[in-house]
């Protein structure tokens, strides 16, 4: 890969030991991936947040760094609410660590709104067609899929090395030819909310890391999209998918002209309407938490939820995760919500907090949930509409 005569001598310590060791880390994967060169990015989103999932072994590492970032970056997801640890029930200790290693971001220049939407905070960060070097699945499916900008699904360290030098490597979904479909999906039936997270889990399955291309009888929401990508991203791999007639569009099929990369389609499936249905019933546990925001809920999703719960009273625990950005910027609605006895947290997420699992059963409206808490919390997992989430907070008190 070749470096340029800053970034080689970059390489050569010439500006300390941690600028030194990023450009390792990116040299490294350019030479892994054939990558031609570094390419400057707009911004980046770090994972390894969560005290729960790094430990003493990543504080330490993260709290040994200095420098200052290059480039706009936002931090994943924490293990706890920054402002209302002690009332979900974490410890002191584990609070403590999880502060110091957001202080050890902070230093860095690191933007510390711990969230899984970036693109919730500024349009600016990602914009179609500028290169990124973002770490989240649901967010690099995101950028890829919905913005139609450009993103590997970068390592915790990898990010954080791009970062700092405000560059990564040319290779993967950088490429055009990295960006072409693969992959048919025809998907029976009108879809809407939560269906789409349950097409999602069934999709990522079969489509491993492919890039798809989807036939829908609807049309998908943002929020819809993001749903379906971040499921696709959880129960395979999947970084970038495509709606026909919906931009993005794959390279050379501007303007849903699909048949630009029909030649290139391997594989052609079709998913039937009652196969999105039995995602519902995979699971039939009775939950003792709901909890939504699996990516963190939008304005809109938090809008809805308010007019869902307007007059009702929660009797289970009920959590709507979100970033502090939008709860902030919405504090009539947040009111609304939490007037229920809802809890709208922010800054974590049912998959990274140490709370959740001490619950046998969660009821989720995520597709990317559904696939993450039973491996990462140890507690049962059911699908269900927004509609059916509140119904099962509420119970007999609505």
């Amino acid at each position: 890969m070749h470096l340029t005569a800053p970034d080689e001598r970059i390489l050569a310590g010439e500006q300390g030991y941690v600028m030194q060791k990023a450009m390792e880390i990116l040299a490294a994967l350019g030479d892994i991936y054939d990558a031609d060169r570094l390419i400057p990015v707009k911004s980046t989103q770090i994972a390894g947040v969560s005290y729960k999932t790094i430990g003493d072994a990543g504080l330490e590492w993260i709290s040994d760094l200095s420098g200052v970032v290059r480039v706009p970056s936002i931090l994943n997801p924490a293990g706890i609410d920054r402002l209302r640890w002690r009332e979900l029930g974490v410890s002191e200790e584990f609070a403590a660590k999880q502060e110091q290693i957001i202080d050890a971001y902070e230093k860095l220049g690191i933007i510390t709104e711990c969230t899984c939407t970036p693109y919730h905070l500024r349009d600016d960060i990602a914009e179609t067609g500028d290169h990124l070097a973002w770490s989240e699945s649901s967010a690099v499916s995101y950028a890829n899929s919905v913005i139609g900008a450009r993103t590997n699904r970068e390592g915790g360290p990898s990010a954080l090395a791009a970062a700092l030098i405000g560059k990564t490597p040319n290779y993967g979904y950088h490429l055009d030819e990295n960006r072409i479909p693969s992959l048919a999906i025809r998907v029976e039936g009108e879809l809407s909310g939560t269906d789409y997270g349950a097409l999602g889990y069934i999709a990522g399955g079969i489509a491993g890391a492919k890039v798809s291309v989807f036939s829908l009888e609807s049309v998908p929401t943002d929020d819809e999209r993001k749903a379906l990508g971040a499921a696709m991203a959880a129960s395979g791999a999947v970084a970038l998918y495509y709606i026909e007639g919906l931009p993005p569009h794959p390279p050379g099929g501007e303007r849903g002209h699909r048949y630009v990369y029909e030649r290139d389609i391997a594989e052609r499936i079709t998913i039937e309407h009652s196969e999105i249905a039995g995602v519902y019933g995979m699971c039939r546990c009775d939950p003792d938490i709901i909890a939504l925001g699996c990516p963190h809920c939008s304005a809109e999703e938090l809008a809805e939820l308010r007019d869902l719960l307007a007059g009702k009273t929660v009797t289970k625990e009920f959590w709507i995760c979100t970033s502090r950005a939008l709860r902030n910027r919405h504090p009539d609605i947040v009111a609304g919500i939490e007037s229920s006895g809802a809890k709208v947290i922010c800054d974590t997420c049912m998959v990274v907090s140490p709370v959740c699992a001490r619950y046998d059963c969660m009821m989720v409206a995520s597709g990317k949930a559904l696939a993450y808490v039973p491996q990462m919390c140890g507690t049962d997992a059911v699908l269900g509409r927004i509609e059916d989430c509140v119904r099962a907070a509420v119970g007999d008190a609505g």
